[in-house]
């Protein structure tokens, strides 16, 4: 059986919950603040995130940024009449149609691979994708919060395939979507998903695990005899960790000797069609039947002189990368294990921990001398698989790191590791080789004037990703600041945002121009020793782009 979260159905352009968060804060922030909506219109800005998540920290009946309960606590506030959520609700749904993660769903249930889905969504996306891939609304059985007894009956009577709302239908009388609600999930739905996970194995997609009532009866389910007989995985994309209680339950599990484990992705569609395809009783002929074979795209060739097609410019580099580097199979401990060594030996090494073993590169010299003592018993090479760079996994991250350390070393830059991204900003902004920088913004670096201890300077912000089946360095200018902390995030923001606000169009093209030049080159080495394995890479000096011609 399936769990899905909103994440199924962002590709839809249904709102996740952190689309909704988001929403929340700015319509609670320009209410309270009488601010002008126009301020803080670009949810995607860093600096209004910031400004907004310093707003919500300050207020003393919201939940703190990241808080399990904040989504229902921020859509209370919002909408505090239950017809207006549901009104809410209703409006972002409408017109909407199913993706291919849900037609490929539907199939599943089709070719009897899926017997249950639990939802915590309102809307009618999978049962459309049923309607279409049966060929008739009767196939699945719905139950919502107005009929809890249907889902024990469509279980009990094996009536498959079933779709059970956990929260109800935008259309329902009973919609759960605030605190108050969740923290009085049915009973009977609860005890139903117990009972179930005595029988199944589930997959949850789309689902941050943020409902108490649903993480409980997952978690109670654990205890039950046999529990989660076929495994339960948790589908999961981004940069960021699962929430601390999805990790929690999934070591219960391991505990428990259930099958388990976070099953990295890209996104919902993507994976569902390649599970799809290893799946026997789906043939091909299905699959084209039902829409769902992958979207057809080819490179776009090149534009001549100043006239051509209209072009999307992106702020990405298309990165050549080692094919190998260092692999030692020893008895050493963990990621943290790892660095600890290679920090407390002072050796010039960049590695990262795998199952495969320590994989890195520097000198074999370094190399032997850092992890001789924790016995080597292998001491060879690791090629790089495409399968294991299309997602944030320790062989990307690897290459990310010696990436940034060549492009720091190349272009006389700072680096401040940010997770899954770097940011990097002049060593000596005064220098005359950032000339250049100067003339399309001016000043670059400074002083912020409302707190003198910070200083700041123009940067930028690297991180690599996978689109088009190859590797590329995605690149964002950022304002750097020194001297920050917590306590001061919204005064960076606000001058972050002063800063760059009116940076249209025209001046991003400038500015995505001159990163592009300024980090692109060939055989940008991160160590540059002369024995052992190195990492070299090439960064095309185009940045990636886009058009699109009618079928």
């Amino acid at each position: 059986m399936w769990l899905l979260g909103a994440g199924v159905s962002a590709s839809a352009g249904i709102q996740t919950a952190w689309d909704m968060i988001w929403r929340f804060k700015r319509e609670l922030y320009i209410t309270q603040r009488k601010a002008s909506r126009k301020s803080v219109e670009d949810l995607s800005h860093l600096a209004v995130q910031a400004l907004l998540n310093a707003f919500v920290a300050e207020s003393e009946t919201l939940p703190k940024p990241g808080a399990p309960d904040e989504y229902s606590a921020l859509f209370e506030a919002t909408y505090p009449q239950e017809q207006d959520r549901r009104t809410y609700i209703e409006h972002m749904i409408r017109g909407m149609k199913p993706t291919q993660g849900h037609l490929a769903l539907a199939a599943l249930m089709q070719a009897k691979h899926t017997n249950i889905a639990w939802t915590t969504n309102f809307d009618h996306l999978l049962a459309d994708a049923c309607a279409r891939t049966f060929g008739t609304t009767a196939a699945l059985n719905s139950a919502s919060l107005d009929g809890t007894a249907l889902a024990g009956e469509f279980i009990s009577e094996q009536q498959w395939p079933i779709e059970v709302k956990l929260h109800g239908d935008f259309r329902s009388r009973r919609l759960k979507n605030t605190s108050e609600e969740l923290r009085h999930q049915d009973a009977k739905f609860r005890q139903q998903m117990i009972d179930a996970c005595r029988r199944f194995g589930l997959v949850v997609a789309g689902y941050s695990g943020r409902d108490d009532s649903v993480m409980e009866a997952l978690e109670a389910g654990l205890t039950e005899p046999g529990a989660f007989p076929g495994g339960l995985f948790w589908l999961h994309r981004g940069e960021h960790p699962p929430f601390e209680r999805v990790t929690r339950l999934l070591d219960r599990a391991a505990a428990a000797n259930v099958e388990c484990g976070i099953v990295r992705i890209e996104n919902f569609d993507e994976t569902m069609i390649d599970l799809l395809r290893l799946l026997p009783k789906v043939d091909a002929a299905q699959l084209r039947a039902g829409a769902l074979e992958r979207r057809r795209f080819s490179f776009a060739p090149a534009p001549a002189g100043t006239k051509g097609y209209p072009v999307l410019r992106m702020n990405a580099l298309a990165v050549t990368y080692p094919i190998n580097c260092r692999k030692v199979v020893c008895d050493v401990g963990n990621a943290k294990d790892v660095q600890r060594i290679v920090e407390a030996a002072d050796a010039r090494l960049i590695v990262a921990r795998t199952q495969a073993g320590v994989i890195g590169f520097g000198s074999d010299d370094a190399f032997r001398k850092t992890f001789e003592p924790f016995k080597i018993t292998d001491f060879g090479l690791l090629t790089f698989e495409d399968r294991r760079l299309r997602y944030d996994s320790q062989e990307r991250g690897l290459l990310r790191r010696a990436l940034v350390a060549a492009i720091a070393q190349t272009c006389a830059m700072d680096v401040r590791p940010r997770g899954s991204r770097d940011l990097l900003a002049p060593e000596n902004p005064a220098s005359e080789e950032w000339q250049d920088l100067r003339h399309i913004v001016g000043q670059i670096s400074g002083g912020v004037p409302k707190d003198r201890s910070i200083s700041w300077r123009e940067g930028v912000s690297l991180r690599l990703d996978w689109a088009s089946d190859r590797v590329w360095l995605l690149f964002e200018p950022r304002i750097i600041f020194d001297g920050a902390n917590e306590g001061t995030t919204a005064i960076t923001s606000d001058f972050a945002r002063e800063r760059t606000v009116r940076r249209y169009n025209q001046v991003l093209d400038k500015l995505i121009d001159y990163w592009s030049r300024r980090l692109a080159g060939e055989n940008i080495r991160a160590l540059r020793i002369g024995d052992g394995i190195d990492a070299a890479y090439t960064l095309d000096k185009r940045s990636a782009f886009s058009y699109s011609v009618k079928p």
